[in-house]
């Protein structure tokens, strides 16, 4: 009877005492199986990670600009790295990691077929804006394929001290613009002079004008004769005389003088 009591005594769950109160005691789990651990509780947000999701958030003021160079000339490419790397604004990245970068700056001497298949393919890039750190632009037209290959800002070589880099990357990670106005002035001429020509029947033959076509046309507005423009341009007369030939039939003009006028009146000279 003792053992059955004690048996008895082990399978309950509570136990009234005298004075009419309950008290509650575990069950004692089945031979053999191992008491289930304790649910965890679910980890409050730490610093760090609020931190983190915080630096990620777009417009971040305080977050560093992280800043990708490209330059064909190792002694360029190390000059605007060590301008930039002084600046605790501005992250540099690897060229690894490039692609994530917030600004990429292009530095080049002139804009070239290789600087433009650069900086198109950089345009399809939507995590970046490309800047560009430039010699000289040998034409508008080439200042105008710049601008269309995604190009926010423009910055001459000779201007690109730490101070207006810096700038010049923090307006672009804001989403500005930056462009010299002379060099607005330049782009504003040559669209305007492609508005013109686009009026104009010979339009398309236009933009094929070549430089040596310009240079001999111009010359021919001066009052050179042909003999004069070959001295002038190191061409044999026979060679000045097929260029001007060329550009009058292409351009369906009558004669040099129609010809230096056509070319006056379209901003080619």
């Amino acid at each position: 009877m003792e053992q059955v009591r004690l048996m008895l005594h082990t399978d309950l769950i509570g136990t009234v005492h005298p004075s009419g109160t309950a008290t509650t005691r575990p069950t004692v789990p089945p031979q053999g199986r191992a008491p289930a651990p304790p649910r965890p509780q679910a980890p409050a947000h730490s610093p760090a990670h609020a931190r983190t999701a915080h630096d990620a958030a777009a417009g971040d003021p305080g977050r560093r600009v992280t800043v990708a160079v490209y330059a064909s000339d190792p002694v360029l490419h190390v000059g605007i790295v060590q301008q930039l790397r002084q600046r605790p604004e501005v992250e540099l990245v690897d060229e690894a990691d490039a692609h994530e970068a917030r600004v990429s700056l292009v530095a080049v001497d002139s804009v070239d077929d290789e600087t433009t298949a650069l900086l198109y393919r950089l345009r399809h890039n939507s995590a970046t804006r490309t800047g560009l750190v430039v010699g000289t632009f040998d034409s508008g037209d080439a200042l105008q394929r710049a601008i269309e290959c995604g190009v926010t800002a423009v910055l001459r070589r000779a201007e690109a001290d730490q101070d207006r880099l810096l700038r010049l990357v923090l307006a672009m990670a804001n989403g500005e613009g930056v462009l010299p106005g002379d060099l607005l002035a330049k782009l504003l001429d040559h669209v305007g002079s492609l508005q013109r020509s686009a009026l104009d029947p010979h339009a398309v033959s236009l933009s094929t004008l070549t430089p040596r076509e310009a240079d001999m046309l111009r010359l021919v507005s001066e009052g050179l004769d042909t003999a004069e423009i070959a001295r002038n341009t190191s061409y044999s007369e026979r060679t000045v005389k097929n260029v001007l030939h060329e550009v009058i039939t292409r351009l369906q003009l009558r004669n040099r003088s129609h010809a230096v006028g056509y070319a006056l009146r379209n901003g080619l000279i």
